[in-house]
């Protein structure tokens, strides 16, 4: 394949979408509360299934069940441009669905089982007759497990060989719900696509400015919520850093607040990465904790 080939096949998997997966599959790593030592080889293979796999095929298959989407959200998008022609993401979303099952046989039971939930519900959020995403809650639900609740228990389970402890799922669990506040700023962006094809993100049915402070609630709650444990757990330091991020989202949401659609990239480059540097205190936290022992 020629480099004019190869390009819009790597703008289709959306490498920049990578980072909250493998980011969040670290944080597992870490929150296990065990050493790296020879485990590198698996911890390698785990990130590249969590971001450029898994993550990757999820962004094909979407590309390919939205192509008409795209062509009145974004027609410069590879489908809807006729950079990746006929049925080639198509091809290409089941090839790397089938890769990434490959990869997922080297990471033990746990690890291939959340390999392939997490397929499932790619296929499940774009493709009919299921098509998660029509409906804000149950899509962005969907999408939200994918990127952080997910990859944080595979990573904690492989490094570990088993089930994680139920702490690690807890803290896990919270940033997973978390996460749906993120998926509804990025759905801001297709605002006008979206009601026009008949899906049902939460700027369309709640209204922007509403779907906008849920955004802004659900993902402040659950950090409430981690740092509370935390310091049940005694784990002070790490708490009070999580409060001073946490304290910087909120300084930063009326801003986002004033004009959601125009401010959502800005607010995910901003307060969405103060979120994430909150999920690797946790996740050290976790690893320092006596309650892991």
């Amino acid at each position: 394949m020629t480099r004019a080939e190869i390009m819009p096949i790597v703008e289709l998997l959306k490498p920049v979408t990578w980072f909250a997966p493998m980011w969040a599959f670290l944080c597992g790593a870490v929150s296990s509360g065990l050493p790296v030592n020879d485990r590198w080889p698996v911890l390698i293979a785990g990130v590249a299934l969590a971001g450029p796999l898994v993550c990757g095929t999820s962004q094909a298959v979407n590309d390919w069940f939205d192509r008409h989407v795209d062509a009145i959200n974004e027609p410069n998008r590879p489908i809807p441009s006729g950079r990746v022609p006929g049925r080639r993401g198509l091809y290409l979303a089941i090839g790397w669905t089938v890769l990434s099952m490959i990869v997922a046989t080297t990471l033990g039971l746990w690890g291939f089982t959340a390999a392939i939930l997490g397929l499932a519900l790619a296929w499940a959020y774009s493709s009919p007759p299921i098509r998660l995403k029509r409906n804000g809650w149950w899509g962005n639900t969907a999408v939200a497990a994918c990127y952080e609740g997910l990859p944080w228990f595979t990573g904690a389970a492989i490094m570990t060989a088993a089930f994680p402890h139920k702490q690690v799922l807890v803290v896990a669990l919270l940033y997973s719900v978390g996460a749906h506040g993120i998926m509804t700023l990025n759905d801001f962006k297709s605002v006008d696509g979206d009601r026009r094809m008949g899906i049902d993100s939460l700027p369309v049915l709640l209204g922007v400015e509403r779907a906008a402070w849920l955004a802004c609630a659900v993902m402040a709650i659950p950090q409430i919520i981690v740092v509370a444990l935390l310091l049940a757990w005694g784990q002070t330091i790490h708490g009070t850093i999580i409060v001073l991020l946490f304290v910087a989202q909120l300084l930063l949401m009326p801003r986002l607040l004033r004009d959601p659609q125009e401010r959502a990239p800005w607010y995910n480059a901003t307060g969405t990465s103060l979120y994430v540097l909150g999920m690797l205190v946790a996740a050290f936290a976790l690893r320092n904790t006596q309650v892991l022992a």
